[in-house]
């Protein structure tokens, strides 16, 4: 891929995954950022994300975590989750994803204008998933979920967290029960590990996302400000 927003990355299986990069217009060493997808691909919405987050000062990488299932590219339409996304979310396994996650951990590590200490992540949906799991596997210094479903399968890693974890969940998704967040927030509080946990009661699942009828202008603004707050107290930029 010849594109300087794009490049592959090779997991520990073997298999070969295309990512999206994103760079602050400024030199010198910044702060890295590992962004994960939601269950529609690296599609537009998670490319502007990366460059908004450039723009804030942070080198910015999001993998496709389809890879083994799918062609390079992959972007699923928002209203065929069921027949077009859902195959490839049952396909992702544990063990892939850890070993994707590393790998773009790995390539941040391997820039020069990455801090290697000052590396976090974030993740919207399935992404926000993958972010909490990321924060166990990984020695990130943030970590941020924007409803993350099925998170609450996954709460075994609570005790692994390695950096302070912002939630956010919009209260009136019905793709993510109260009873799931509460057990995802009681496993983090149970553990004794660092996080913000944050529910906009007007929100809806995807409030993030204005290419969605989900989209909440005023609870994405609210959020987006709040994790730019959140990323700069812990990685600066």
């Amino acid at each position: 891929m010849s594109s300087p927003n794009s490049l592959v990355l090779t997991a520990a299986d073997g298999t070969q995954l295309h990512a999206y990069v994103a760079r602050p217009q400024a030199s010198g060493p910044a702060p890295g950022i590992i962004l994960f997808q939601e269950a529609f691909g690296v599609n537009g919405h998670i490319r502007n994300v990366a460059d908004r987050l450039a723009a804030a000062g942070y080198v910015v990488v999001a993998p496709e975590l389809f890879h083994r299932s799918a062609e390079p590219g992959l972007e699923i339409p928002y209203a065929e989750f069921a027949t077009l996304a859902m195959p490839h979310y049952q396909a992702i396994t544990p063990e892939g994803l850890n070993q994707d996650i590393q790998a773009a951990y790995d390539w941040l590590q391997g820039q020069a204008d990455v801090q290697k200490d000052k590396i976090g992540s974030i993740g919207f949906c399935l992404g926000g998933q993958v972010s909490f799991r990321a924060n166990a596997v990984l020695p990130l210094a943030a970590a941020v979920s924007y409803y993350g479903g099925g998170t609450h399968t996954i709460t075994d890693l609570a005790k692994d967290l390695h950096a302070p974890h912002l939630f956010f969940w919009g209260g009136l998704d019905e793709h993510i029960s109260k009873d799931q967040v509460k057990q995802v927030v009681d496993a983090v509080d149970a553990a004794g590990k660092p996080y913000i946990n944050t529910v906009i009661s007007y929100a809806d699942h995807g409030f993030n996302c204005d290419e969605r009828p989900s989209y909440n202008k005023d609870a994405a603004a609210e959020a987006w400000a709040l994790t730019l707050a959140f990323f700069k107290e812990k990685l600066g930029a």
